[in-house]
């Protein structure tokens, strides 16, 4: 009969998220994690196998977390800018976790209209409140989509590295500017 464990699934990833948020990956060690958890590292891998499906974990509460984010952008008028808001409110607020889901270095480049739906589960849902509050057809809002997002994630990552602090009124009045210059460039009007 296995061990019992110690702690749950749940516990260890929270904990883990908390030495990365404090500290970086650098820090997440199963002997930092035992001691995060007031124990020896032993009890985490009755849980999991390897770090390795520790920060496995993590990464999919993060992309939990980000989800969040788009959820509540979703929700505000007009909905596609307040995904924006929430992007560049993220990268603030959880600068680490940022930097892990949208600033890690990969193996390939990936061209540019393929890299959103792979880097977002909430690509659809976003693309079609673009298509919904700008009256545009599909092709036409995944053009703005890519313009927007690079614009965005630019100043996004200069939140998350603190290289730059933004208002909120200043980023929901860049993003309207540079939506509404891009749908009138389009040949698109949007009051």
């Amino acid at each position: 009969m296995p061990p019992k464990a110690k702690f749950t699934k749940q516990q260890i990833v929270d904990a883990a998220l908390q030495i990365f948020r404090d500290e970086g990956i650098e820090k997440l060690t199963s002997r930092n994690l035992g001691k995060k958890l007031g124990s020896s590292a032993c009890p985490i891998f009755t849980v999991f196998s390897s770090m390795e499906d520790v920060e496995a974990a993590m990464l999919e509460t993060a992309k939990a977390i980000y989800k969040g984010y788009v959820e509540k952008g979703l929700a505000q008028k007009p909905p596609f800018r307040g995904v924006g808001e929430q992007y560049i409110r993220f990268a603030s607020d959880e600068p680490r976790l940022f930097q892990l889901l949208f600033m890690s270095e990969t193996k390939k480049a990936t061209p540019l209209n393929c890299i959103l739906p792979m880097l977002d589960e909430s690509y659809h849902k976003i693309l079609h409140s673009i298509m919904a509050s700008a009256s545009i057809d599909q092709q036409t809002a995944e053009k703005l989509y890519r313009h927007l997002w690079v614009y965005t994630h630019g100043i996004a990552c200069l939140c998350a590295t603190k290289t730059c602090q933004f208002s909120e009124q200043e980023t929901q009045r860049m993003l309207t500017e540079v939506f509404q210059s891009l749908l009138k460039n389009m040949g698109t009007s949007h009051e």
